[in-house]
């Protein structure tokens, strides 16, 4: 798979990324250690050499599971973890680090990204200038080497590049959920920072194996999102079965499709979790099919399908 710079850093990531949300357990149903472990090995061995991962997903066990996978291929391997909104403060981010490092039994980070804004959670409100002190600490000891943000909205990520060089922005995107495209796309193509988006395939309703009527355990996170909800999940079938027949031009999947879509648009890399090393594989493949420009455009009108009919609430879940 071909490499795309991380920003203005010299990181080379791949444009589909391995998610691991799933692989810390918590938020979800059916997942077991080995499956993941082997997962992401056949991710890595697929071409995936980026790995996508944060403190809170299992308070650390999915950082465990990331280092049981690709410990042995470290130095072929980028490592992105995060620091939730809890830990914000000067002296926690520097905990919180060093605690990832010995979670991913690794020396150093390739891209730490504050996970949520201060605030957000019900956590305490820190000044932006005092997370990205310390962020930029851990650069200067070359425990981290870039920096990265999530969730932030426009203003938020302005402020955050007035203390230091913001390197990525992890925004939930996908052809179903194009909030990021208003006014933080035109910025980070601005800016030159790189998009990692997550929910790349809109939790699995661009697969197109749910059917209508689908009801997820009450445990799973995917029970809350909005788009597996009423008319939201309604207008994804339609929009799906129009898709269809792109994807068998294309003699690809659904996901492949909708990933393949997601990072020809500007800036734009994509995050993909994997419970077992089928998905893995298939999802590798994506980087390989070359969309035209009129098939981006046509796959963009059918996406519109569903997000012309969505609010302006960037959050993606009724929590």
């Amino acid at each position: 798979m071909q490499t795309r710079l991380l920003g203005t850093s010299e990181i080379q990531i791949t444009p589909i990324i391995m998610g691991t949300w799933q692989a810390g357990k918590k938020m979800w149903v059916g997942i077991e250690d080995a499956d993941t472990i082997k997962a992401i090995r056949a991710a890595f061995d697929a071409g995936i050499t980026t790995v996508d991962t944060a403190e809170v997903y299992g308070e650390g066990h999915s950082e465990q599971i990331v280092a049981s996978a690709l410990s042995d291929v470290r130095d072929k391997a980028v490592y992105a973890t995060k620091v939730f909104a809890n830990h914000l403060k000067y002296d926690q981010v520097i905990e919180a680090c060093d605690r990832s490092l010995k979670n991913l039994n690794t020396d150093y980070i390739d891209l730490y990204q504050i996970h949520w804004p201060a605030g957000t959670f019900k956590s305490e409100i820190v000044p932006i200038e005092e997370t990205m002190n310390a962020l930029n600490h851990l650069k200067e000891q070359g425990k981290i080497r870039a920096i990265g943000v999530s969730n932030f909205n426009r203003a938020q990520l302005e402020e955050a590049a007035q203390y230091g060089r913001i390197d990525s922005l992890q925004p939930p995107y996908s052809l179903f959920w194009r909030w990021i495209e208003k006014d933080l796309t035109p910025y980070c193509v601005e800016n030159n920072i790189s998009i990692v988006a997550y929910s790349s395939l809109a939790q699995g309703l661009l697969t197109g194996k749910f059917e209508p009527g689908h009801k997820f355990d009450p445990q799973d996170n995917r029970a809350k999102n909005k788009l597996f909800q009423g008319e939201n999940y309604d207008r994804a079938q339609s929009a799906l079965d129009k898709l269809r027949p792109i994807a068998e031009r294309h003699q690809c999947s659904l996901a492949q499709l909708a990933l393949a879509w997601l990072i020809a648009q500007p800036q734009a890399n994509a995050i993909a979790g994997a419970r077992n090393e089928q998905q893995a594989v298939d999802n590798a493949k994506a980087g390989d099919i070359n969309l035209s420009a009129d098939d981006v455009q046509e796959i963009d009108a059918i996406g519109r399908i569903v997000t012309d009919h969505l609010d302006d609430n960037p959050i993606m879940w009724n929590w």
